[in-house]
Order: C-alpha cells, then structure tokens, then sequence
C-alpha cells in the first residue's frame, strides 16, 4: 500500500508539473505578442485583433458585403509590412461566394518576421507569391487528447 502511494504522488507531481509548465507557456506566449497597426479604412473589413511576435502573426477579423459598397471583387488581399514600410509578404483569402449583407469571419495564423502593419485591398488576381499559413491553435479538446496519448506512450 505504501508503494501504491508513492507511485501516485509521484503521479500528481508529475501532472502538476505538467499543468503548470504549460500555463506559463501560453501565458509567455501570449504576452510577447505586440499590436500591430493598420494602413487602410476599408468598412466591409472589421478586425478585432492584429497582434504579432518576432516571428508570427495572427489577425482575426470579419468580412462584411455591404449593399452600400459592396465587394465585386474575388480576393481579399492582406499585405504584411516591416517596420521601414518593406512588403514582407500577401495572403490571398477568397471573398467571391460572399452574398449581400453576408459575412464571414477571417482568421490568419503565419510566420512572418518582424511585422508592424499591414494593408487590406480587394483584387481580382493572385499578383504575388503567397506566405505559407501556419496551424491554427489546438483547442482544449485536441490538447487533452494529445496529452493523452503521451501519456499512454509513456507509460
């Protein structure tokens, strides 16, 4: 009984560890991201966040066809800048299947380096090479899951 007992201290030790090293990630994380600013006053583009580190970016956001002004256009162009006004790289988002007063979110996960603004335009041709997307982060359940397995692999 007394091995048992150990055995499961050493368990929670373990778990505890687990859960505490990863809340101080995703906290680390998510505070060495900075707001990055915007060039253009589009009204069909609302963005809710635009935050980038050294070397990621993720911006989220929503698309709106106004009947006011409505987008004819294919693509959704976001240009991504340095802070000396370089074009470091475009994501090309597809808008053609947006109806009237018909909205769709945007989100946008890259690694890019060194980010301080960005642009939206509306085009209707792919002009530039494209920046590889990033995976969107895991949810909770896709997290617990990995672990999971990890845990059993390890055991």
């Amino acid at each position: 009984m007394k091995r048992m007992k150990t055995f499961l201290i050493y368990l929670l030790i373990f778990v505890g560890f687990f859960v505490l090293s990863d809340v101080l990630i995703n906290v680390s994380l998510n505070t060495s991201y900075h707001t990055i600013t915007r060039k253009d006053n589009l009204e069909q583009v609302v963005i809710n966040q635009a935050e980038a580190t050294q070397v990621n970016l993720r911006i989220k956001g929503t698309v709106t066809n106004l009947v006011e002004n409505p987008i004819t256009l294919k693509y959704m162009r976001v240009d991504f800048y340095s802070e000396r006004d370089n074009l470091v790289g475009s994501r090309y988002i597809d808008v053609s299947n947006l109806k009237e007063n018909e909205s769709m979110d945007v989100e946008i996960n890259l690694r890019l380096d060194d980010i301080d603004s960005y642009s939206i335009s509306f085009t209707n041709d792919k002009s530039t090479e494209e920046v590889d997307w990033l995976p969107a982060d895991l949810s909770g359940k896709q997290i617990l899951i990995i672990s999971a397995f990890t845990l059993l692999m390890i055991i």
